[in-house]
């Protein structure tokens, strides 16, 4: 090889190695981070945004700033983080509906995988299934059989459209061959009243929104929803354990960022935060709200949100339900 070729190969490595690297972790974040919240405050995505936040930004030296945008079945946040400059500052947190509105909702204007870049796999919220003491069942298998005795009794409470409790209930008939009669409401805090009178005859809810009516006894834990038993009610059995073999109705969730954001970014984010998930504060205070701390990597998220999508798939078109 000619001398004047060798080092003009030496100098353009020279170059390249000078040269900066767009979005570089190294530098990474120069500025402060946008955190999308596609939900009101005081859920269990708000509670972890705010308690990972606050972490990533001692860790990382530039503030964070939460931003709660809720609306539209959480699409409206969801669909900001989508359409966001994917240069890691921006990022987002979403839970259970990520990967049932797809199939609920016509023209969403994004996708649940190629819309964004997975960080990391935060969390797990069981649910509980709880019933009204007038039912006589202190097993699932005793509920369902009775709802099957009791067809016209069988009214179960959902937090409306496409959410983790409409979807548990859809998935519990699917499963066990009962016919249910769904009763929407928006929320814990409207649905709890009929359960509490009787009006309806279950509501699966999350731990934390139910367990203060359990423990009074206003109402009566026959499962949790977890493919296993939950830390928070240990002695509770799952519907899995209880003979319904694979039904899993968590809702969990993590967080995201737009698509096209640099590898090395979403690394350095992976890190950082699944570091903040492990601060012994951080794990109670979310153990505390009913909520199983998770973690892993970027890849690791990507295929719970892929197999996540297919279960609901299935769940779905069993129910009959289509996209509005």
């Amino acid at each position: 090889m000619k001398l004047s070729t060798m080092a003009k190969l030496a100098a353009a490595a020279a170059c390249l190695a000078l040269a900066p690297i767009p979005g570089s972790a190294q530098t990474y974040p120069t500025k402060p981070i946008r955190f999308i919240v596609p939900a009101p405050p005081g859920g269990a995505i708000d509670i972890l945004a705010r308690l990972v936040g606050e972490k990533l930004a001692a860790s990382m030296g530039q503030p964070v700033i939460v931003e709660n945008k809720p609306g539209a079945s959480n699409n409206l946040g969801t669909d900001l983080l989508a359409k966001s400059a994917p240069d890691g500052y921006t990022i987002g947190i979403v839970g259970g509906s990520h990967n049932i509105n797809k199939y609920l909702f016509k023209d969403l204007g994004w996708d649940p995988e190629a819309s964004f870049a997975p960080i990391v796999y935060t969390h797990v919220v069981p649910l509980v299934f709880a019933i009204h003491p007038g039912v006589p069942a202190k097993t699932l298998p005793e509920l369902i059989a009775w709802f099957k005795a009791n067809p016209d009794k069988a009214k179960v409470a959902t937090s409306g459209r496409g959410s983790a409790q409409e979807m548990a209930a859809e998935m519990l008939q699917m499963m066990s061959g009962t016919k249910l009669l769904m009763v929407p409401y928006k929320g814990s805090s409207q649905a709890h009243p009929d359960l509490l009178a009787g009006r309806t005859a279950l509501y699966i809810d999350t731990i934390s929104a139910i367990q203060g009516h359990v423990k009074s006894g206003a109402v009566r834990a026959v499962a949790v929803s977890t493919a296993k038993r939950s830390p928070a009610m240990p002695n509770l059995a799952s519907a899995d354990e209880q003979g319904l073999k694979g039904y899993d109705a968590n809702t969990n969730g993590g967080i995201l960022a737009p698509a096209g954001t640099p590898k090395e970014i979403v690394a350095k984010l992976n890190a950082e935060i699944n570091k903040a998930l492990k601060q012994p504060d951080v794990t109670a205070k979310l153990e505390g709200a009913g909520i199983q701390v998770q973690g892993g990597s970027p890849a690791e998220y990507a295929a719970l949100i892929k197999s996540d999508l297919a279960k609901w798939k299935k769940v779905i078109d069993a129910a009959g339900l289509q996209p509005e």
